[in-house]
């Protein structure tokens, strides 16, 4: 079978002090560390087990990622793997390059965060110039927030022309009219992100052929379903009791506002306009588009009268 797995296990350290973070600059203990090391390590190695599946995974830790040599071995290693369709990481490329050397690049991919309160644009931009020079699948990215707006234009003036640079709608921010455009003209996928989309009882591949995985194996169907959603856990994944619960259902939250998440969603109709890069946020069709009005209108920002009505038309 085809699935996907988000992973995200105990590590919630960063080296980056970004002000909307809880886990900025938090520090784990040796003890943290060992137990993270060894949950990623059962993990991968179940993976590598699993040669009947066709296999995508992507790290979403809490923290930094890949300063830590043990996740970067273990994308090195799940890259061979010919069972792996696509092995991604979000990360704010703080970390050394050299080790991709090593690493499938067929298979490995990025999501890259810029956060331009937190490193120096140049060092970042010279991260970047160093994966378009090793031929890397990845993307770039960066919070709307509107003290960054000149940071996103300089650097979408800066990045390889081929580089998706994308924009996060701030969590919490709303933006009038003229502010997302101001947006769209970075990003013209803005509209996707700018308004959380009306989710309760809708469609979605999580659960199906999506799931989350923590570092003790329990299987949800997505990171936004926690543990206190009765009737969300599916099992676990080393004792394979969560396949025999994967299946279609509808999303039991009111609303997604992740793209990790809504992505999955098929009224959307996004899986067409990233193609292989949907884990990696890379998209592979720019042209056609979802206008921003039929997004608007599958947003949660409708008049709740409207929520109960649906469904919508799916978006072309």
């Amino acid at each position: 079978m085809d699935l996907t797995i988000l992973y995200r296990g105990p590590l919630a350290s960063c080296d980056y002090d970004c002000g909307y973070c809880p886990f900025a600059k938090r520090r784990d203990t040796t003890e943290q560390l060992r137990a993270d090391r060894a949950a990623l390590r059962r993990f991968a190695t179940w993976v590598a087990e699993q040669t009947t599946d066709r296999i995508s995974v992507l790290f979403t830790p809490w923290g930094e990622a890949l300063t830590r040599s043990w996740y970067r071995e273990a994308m090195v290693e799940l890259s061979h793997l010919p069972h792996m369709a696509r092995v991604a990481v979000q990360t704010n490329l703080s970390c050394r390059l050299d080790w991709l050397e090593a690493a499938d690049l067929d298979t490995l991919a990025l999501w890259c965060t810029y956060h331009p309160d937190q490193v120096e644009f140049e060092r970042f931009l010279g991260k970047h110039r160093g994966l378009v020079e090793r031929g890397v699948r990845h993307s770039v990215g960066i919070v709307g927030q509107p003290e960054h707006l000149e940071a996103a234009r300089r650097l979408r003036a800066a990045l390889d022309p081929a580089t998706y640079l994308w924009i996060n709608a701030a969590e919490g921010r709303t933006y009038t009219d003229a502010e997302a455009a101001q947006w769209t003209e970075i990003d013209e996928l803005f509209h996707l992100s700018r308004l959380p989309h009306a989710s309760l009882g809708r469609a979605c591949r999580t659960g199906e052929s999506v799931i989350s995985v923590d570092g003790e194996g329990l299987v949800r169907r997505c990171h936004f379903v926690s543990r206190t959603d009765l009737g969300q856990e599916l099992g676990n994944l080393y004792d394979g009791s969560f396949r025999a619960a994967l299946g279609p259902r509808p999303c039991p939250l009111l609303q997604c506002d992740c793209h990790i998440g809504y992505v999955h969603m098929p009224e959307l109709a996004l899986y067409p306009t990233f193609g292989d890069g949907v884990l990696e946020r890379v998209p592979t069709l720019m042209h056609p588009k979802p206008s921003q009005a039929q997004f608007t209108r599958n947003s949660i920002s409708v008049h709740p009268a409207r929520l109960a009505s649906g469904p919508w038309p799916t978006p072309i």
